[in-house]
């Protein structure tokens, strides 16, 4: 089994010394240089090269420079999707974003984490769990959301919370932990 399979099955893989993770990284990190360095004026070709590198994306999507990621074909984002600066998203597994989603700045989407095991963390093993965000949700400044978090439809999540479990639909979820403070209903 590769390393990439095993990653797809959310088991410990190595992902600091497989040549195929290395190159696909590499290859990521070649688009994101290309794309962090376009002028604001070429709106067009952020878009073309976002749409190489993404997995999927809707026909509208704007992602504010910096950008970073580490692979990008596990990425999939909806319609009408925006995200201001400094977004990182750690995409070892699949991290699918639905329509009308605001992200704002300094927001960091991870799936990967590692073993608590030292020995197995020093081997370069990690594991990717999957990241969900629905449709109709607005992401505030700061936030950090965990490996295998599913984020419901309709959902605000306040300034710098850091989200560890899954938030239901129609939810405004704030803190450290990020936990459901209220209901939200729809317009």
């Amino acid at each position: 089994m590769t390393e990439k399979e095993k990653c797809n099955l959310g088991l410990l893989y190595d992902a600091n010394y497989d040549p195929e993770l290395l190159s696909d990284r590499e290859t990521a990190k070649e688009q994101l240089y290309d794309y962090n360095r376009l002028r604001p004026s070429q709106q067009t070709e952020r878009t073309e090269l976002l749409k190489k590198l993404l997995g999927r994306t809707g026909e509208s999507l704007i992602i504010e420079p910096p950008f970073a990621c580490d692979y990008g074909y596990n990425i999939e984002i909806g319609e009408n999707f925006y995200a201001n600066v400094n977004l990182v998203i750690l995409d070892g597994a699949k991290v699918k974003i639905g329509d009308n989603a605001f992200i704002a700045p300094n927001v960091g989407i991870y799936t990967a984490g590692h073993p608590l095991n030292v020995s197995q963390r020093n081997q370069g093993l990690e594991y990717a769990y999957p990241v969900t965000i629905g449709h109709n949700v607005w992401i505030g400044a700061g936030v950090i959301i965990l490996p295998g978090v599913t984020v419901g439809d309709n959902v605000v999540i306040g300034a710098g919370s850091v989200v560890t479990k899954d938030i239901p639909d129609n939810s405004l979820a704030v803190g450290n932990p990020c936990r459901v403070v209220r209901k939200i209903g729809k317009v």
